[in-house]
């Protein structure tokens, strides 16, 4: 038994280096760095932006959109999003999906960073959040 034991301990020491290394064709390369300078805001944070008027985007699938969402918030989840964008890179834009669970509003801010914006919140509290506190929301 000792000697199973040894002879499959051998074995699994000359493959494990063949196996880490499956699929690498190629030079070892440092990852690319992802540096995009996006801030997330709290709920009070957002509201402010929301009473000074800031654009606000709602991320969310389309049941909880018709749901209720923040007045005047556009939603974002469409096929040319590019659309809805300001022409202004400086315009101050907030990001929200459902709650801190949900990651499309932190993607979709991300990409706006890449395209050159400047003022790009991500709101993490999302809609459940901005509800369960009484802050005001409309439907479609």
């Amino acid at each position: 038994m000792k000697k199973l034991f040894a002879q499959l301990a051998l074995t699994s020491m000359l493959l494990l280096p063949t196996a880490a290394m499956a699929g690498a064709d190629g030079d070892i390369v440092p990852a690319e760095e992802f540096n995009i300078n996006m801030r997330q805001i709290s709920l009070r944070e957002g509201e402010f932006l929301w009473q000074q008027g800031v654009m606000f985007f709602d991320v969310n699938t389309i049941e909880i959109w018709a749901d209720g969402y923040i007045p005047g918030a556009t939603y974002f989840n469409i096929r040319d999003w590019k659309k809805l964008l300001p022409e202004d890179k400086n315009t101050p834009m907030v990001f929200y999906c459902v709650n801190r669970l949900c990651e499309q509003s932190v993607q979709a801010a991300h990409q706006v960073l890449e395209l050159g914006y400047k003022e790009v919140y991500q709101m993490p509290d999302g809609i459940y959040g901005w509800r369960m506190s009484g802050r005001k929301t409309e439907r479609p």
